[in-house]
């Protein structure tokens, strides 16, 4: 027995709703082609990855988070918090792939081979393999074990019921089938380390296959690494202390019903301005006499993060020597700063850019949903 979707008030359909009128608003402004899509899809994939991991310790910076998706070496990151955020990169980008295959259906055997390309950087955790004893939860701060999972001979059955589960149909909505999959792998933590990860990531692929939205836009991570105390403590109060699967499943779904929406409207934020940034740098390019390529730089500064030459040409498909001439006609300019030697230099964003960014930001909405408790 694992646990079921509890029956659904009507607070939470109302969400629901609304969620998906966000979504709508969001298909209808990505529908056309937009040069800037990329650039979202991109930024958007490094802030689910970086959340994530740093739920887990695994901390890196922004600009770090960019560099594991275009696929280059970090600028900050250590050895093990790079092969986690690697790892988790490249499970995250095989389940974007996975999400409009026609032939796809959850197994165990799929399960087991995401984890080990999670985090087959340390052998010693069995990567790909089911526990192969009992495992703990421990608060750090506390200094005590807050769960213990289920025995670990029960593990196959259970994600044999839970595989079962996910390749079920029924009229579940998508939010609540996703969240329903992250919370039983979760509890069942079939795995030695990464089962936190690996239920954050099954959340996103049943979120994604659903195709309500572009895949890349439907992972929570983010919200879920900067909400890591209320995370935790959800999970805490609906799994207990131990394997209980009879427990009321009703204060996980809220929270991931808030975290939808929160997610939501910040993607509709940041979609609004980037369509602002990329326009008046589009403007600014033209009357500078500038080559059209070097708006993936200005962007990427426009926005805070660290431009290299080798996210620059990797992003723009330019040779080494392009991409300098481009860096050094940008400082010539005055839209960028050079800091660091040789290839160590990194650029960052002039006050023209910083101003540029200031008068595209798009207001917070001050609404927030509020579910019974």
């Amino acid at each position: 027995m694992i646990f079921s979707t509890p029956e659904l008030l009507p607070e939470c359909l109302d969400i629901i709703q609304q969620v998906d009128s966000i979504r709508g608003t969001l298909k209808y402004a990505l529908r056309s082609p937009q040069r800037w899509l990329g650039l979202l899809r991109r930024n958007t994939l490094a802030r689910s990855i970086r959340g994530s991991n740093s739920i887990e310790g695994y901390n890196v910076t922004p600009d770090d988070a960019i560099a594991a998706v275009d696929g280059e070496q970090p600028l900050d990151a250590r050895s093990e918090t790079w092969a986690a955020v690697t790892g988790y990169r490249n499970a995250m980008t095989y389940v974007l792939q996975l999400s409009d295959d026609p032939h796809f259906q959850y197994g165990e055997g799929f399960i087991r081979s995401l984890h080990y390309m999670m985090l087959n950087y340390d052998l010693a955790r069995h990567p790909g393999s089911w526990r192969p004893g009992p495992i703990y939860v421990r608060d750090e701060e506390k200094r005590e074990i807050v769960y213990e999972g289920p025995d670990s001979t029960f593990v196959p059955s259970l994600m044999r019921e839970l595989v079962n589960s996910l390749n079920g149909s029924d009229n579940t909505p998508s939010i609540i089938r996703a969240a329903m999959g992250h919370l039983n792998l979760v509890m069942i933590h079939p795995f030695s380390d990464g089962n936190g990860r690996m239920a954050r990531c099954l959340q996103t692929l049943i979120l994604a296959r659903e195709g309500i939205l572009d895949p890349w836009f439907s992972s929570i991570e983010e919200y879920l690494g900067r909400n890591t105390k209320e995370y935790y403590s959800v999970l805490g109060d609906v799994g207990g202390r131990t394997w209980l699967p009879g427990n009321d499943a009703r204060p996980w779904i809220r929270f991931c019903l808030v975290a939808h929406f929160n997610q939501a409207t910040t993607l509709l934020k940041r979609t609004k301005e980037l369509e602002r940034v990329w326009n008046e740098l589009e403007n600014l390019i033209q009357l500078r006499g500038l080559p059209d390529r070097v708006i993936n730089a200005l962007s990427d500064a426009t926005f805070g993060y660290r431009v290299r030459n080798a996210t620059y040409r990797s992003v723009a498909a330019i040779s080494e020597h392009v991409a300098s001439r481009d860096l050094k006609l940008l400082v010539d300019n005055g839209l960028l700063i050079p800091a660091g030697e040789k290839r160590g230099r990194i650029y960052v964003a002039s006050d023209t850019l910083k101003s540029l960014r200031q008068r595209t930001r798009e207001p917070r909405p001050n609404y927030k949903p509020t579910l019974p408790q």
